[in-house]
């Protein structure tokens, strides 16, 4: 088909040449001659113009994902244009469940960054998260999960939990970060870099969206290691949140060792 496209653009050749599933397979590649595109517009037969019209929605989308990247990166590009190098995005994921510990992730991700559209990972498919955390594996200059138990969120609060796991994930970052973006919270106890926090920082920062996707997608496959083996309270579901199903096996089998005791209802039925 090359010859013939070249035959296009340099008048050899009219577009009526191309079979229908031709121009499909065209408009399908990267960067199609402009040229090829307009004289398309002109052939009035209707699986072209559906094909098309699937092309133009098509890149109508692309353009809008990369200005939601552009947008999402402009905050680490103003900080770049400072001098910061390795800027770490971190969130956390589980503060709310009954069960399970809070992890957190922290991800450094790189100038060059690939226009791969991370977004709040509460909105995420299994599959989509899945999908994100193999290009932040690929990609990102370093990426770290921080844990805090059950028996640690119950030893001191919640929220104290949630801070110890995030300078965890931070400490184990290589190199080590010299600005830091942080989805809510305000890190007090650490001292070694600069910090932002942000107010739904997941959904406006492009590395903390990174970082709550790679949290998530952690807990919820540690979750499900959980549930098989912790059977009836649904974790591999649930993960730990207060579902009907998992009060209902609370209820029949009292708390799990991976229950936080301190919460309510779990203390309830100790």
């Amino acid at each position: 088909m090359t010859e013939q496209i070249n035959d296009i653009i340099n008048g050899s050749t009219e577009i009526h040449a191309l079979k229908i599933s031709q121009v499909k397979n065209y408009l399908a590649q990267e960067n199609p001659d402009a040229q090829v595109i307009a004289q398309m517009r002109l052939d009035e037969r209707k699986g072209v113009q559906t094909a098309l019209s699937k092309f133009d929605k098509d890149n109508a989308k692309a353009a809008a994902v990369r200005a939601k990247i552009a947008d999402l990166c402009s905050l680490e590009a103003k900080l770049r244009a400072q001098g910061y190098q390795y800027i770490a995005g971190v969130d956390e994921v589980g503060r709310g469940p009954l069960a399970g510990p809070v992890v957190t992730g922290a991800v450094i991700l790189p100038a060059d960054m690939p226009a791969v559209y991370f977004n709040d990972s509460k909105q995420l498919s299994h599959a989509k998260r899945k999908a994100l955390v193999a290009d932040i594996e690929k990609y990102a200059i370093s990426y770290t999960i921080g844990i805090q138990s059950a028996a640690e969120i119950d030893a001191s609060n919640i929220l104290i939990a949630t801070k110890n796991a995030m300078v965890q994930a931070l400490e184990n970052l290589a190199p080590n970060p010299d600005y830091v973006l942080i989805d809510a919270v305000k890190l007090d106890q650490y001292t070694k870099a600069p910090q932002m926090s942000i107010i739904k920082g997941d959904a406006k920062v492009y590395a903390i969206a990174a970082a709550s996707i790679y949290a998530k997608e952690y807990r919820d496959r540690l979750m499900a290691e959980y549930a098989d083996l912790y059977p009836g309270y649904g974790f591999e579901v649930n993960a730990g949140y207060g579902t009907k199903q998992h009060l209902a096996g609370l209820e029949k089998l009292g708390p799990s060792p991976i229950h936080r005791k301190t919460f309510a209802p779990v203390k309830n039925h100790l």
